[in-house]
């Protein structure tokens, strides 16, 4: 898939339908946007964006938050 997209190029017409059916279904398995992003070397927001435009219903974020600490006593 990233080798027949050139970095910057458009994707239109049956070439964005697949990719974005892509993305989906990588996302959906479990793969984050941003390695979906560095993967098709296209930018996160590109990404974000072909995914919101196929349905997907995006995850929460993850990782470290500034919530409550816990407790190391």
């Amino acid at each position: 898939m990233a080798e027949t997209l050139k970095k910057g190029s458009r994707v239109t017409g049956a070439a964005r339908e697949k990719l974005a059916a892509d993305l989906k279904k990588k996302y959906d398995s479990g793969a984050s946007i941003r390695a979906l992003a560095e993967e098709t070397g296209r930018s996160y927001g590109f990404v974000h964006r072909m995914l919101s435009e196929s349905g997907v219903i995006l995850r929460g974020r993850g990782g470290a938050t500034r919530g409550k600490k816990a407790a190391s006593a």
